[in-house]
């Protein structure tokens, strides 16, 4: 029913974008494939939220809507290609925060976001989930907090990349719980869970939706996930803020 809901939203922002243009476009459009730009690296959370919306306007609208991922540079490479687009309606970004918080860490882009961009409607809005490998001798906040306190700077998390929202829920919590973790940023949140799962690396912030399934055959143990309320995805799983960093 959420993904439904939000879907609708979807056609119903692309309906009123479309009437800008007048009623005589509106009712070719699309006429021809449409393009979803995603700049992030596929198999992860943005990825899939683009496939689906595709998939399903696609449905409802009769024309093709291809998925395009272009990683690389914090989302700045494929955004770019979108913002250099002719402005028809045929090529579309996925955005995230990371292209707010791009404003602040990235100032001379090759672009600017409120000028080059048009919004159509917010897709989803979800928390995410800290996630240990199954080594880690730390099965809690707590226990996490006292062995990067007795390790400094030897305990590793993975990102997606500088500036993405597991890079920054990542130094958020080193500065709240007063941590020295290391960060080893990947080209898109794929390679980075990958080597999480794997052992290389010893914890990462991810979205529920795609660690979950992780989480349930024992690949990665779940330690706190970062909402206020716990997720009904993982109700079993405390937040961090319940967890001992306040206010996190």
């Amino acid at each position: 029913m959420e993904k439904t809901l939000r879907l609708t939203y979807v056609l119903q922002a692309l309906g009123v974008a479309i009437a800008l243009h007048g009623a005589a476009q509106a009712q070719e459009y699309p006429s021809r494939p449409v393009k979803i730009i995603v700049p992030f690296a596929p198999g992860g959370s943005a990825d899939v939220y683009a496939r689906f919306i595709g998939q399903r306007l696609q449905d409802a609208l009769g024309q093709s809507f291809v998925v395009d991922n272009r990683p690389g540079a914090g989302s700045i490479i494929g955004s770019d290609a979108v913002a250099k687009s002719a402005p028809d309606g045929y090529t579309l970004l996925l955005m995230s925060n990371t292209h707010t918080v791009n404003e602040s860490l990235i100032p001379n882009k090759p672009f600017q976001l409120m000028r080059d961009f048009a919004p159509i409607a917010p897709i989803n809005s979800a928390d995410l989930v800290l996630v240990a490998k199954a080594a880690l001798p730390a099965n809690n906040i707590g226990e996490l907090i006292r062995l990067a306190k007795a390790k400094p700077g030897e305990l590793t998390y993975a990102s997606s990349g500088p500036g993405t929202p597991y890079h920054m829920a990542g130094e958020l919590f080193k500065a709240m719980a007063g941590v020295s973790i290391l960060h080893i940023p990947y080209k898109g949140s794929s390679g980075a869970r990958t080597d999480v799962l794997g052992g290389q690396v010893d914890l990462m912030f991810d979205a529920i939706a795609t660690m979950s399934e992780h989480v349930r055959s024992g690949k990665v143990k779940a330690l706190a996930t970062t909402g206020k309320s716990r997720s009904a995805v993982m109700p079993d799983v405390p937040t961090v803020a319940e967890s001992g960093v306040a206010g996190y």
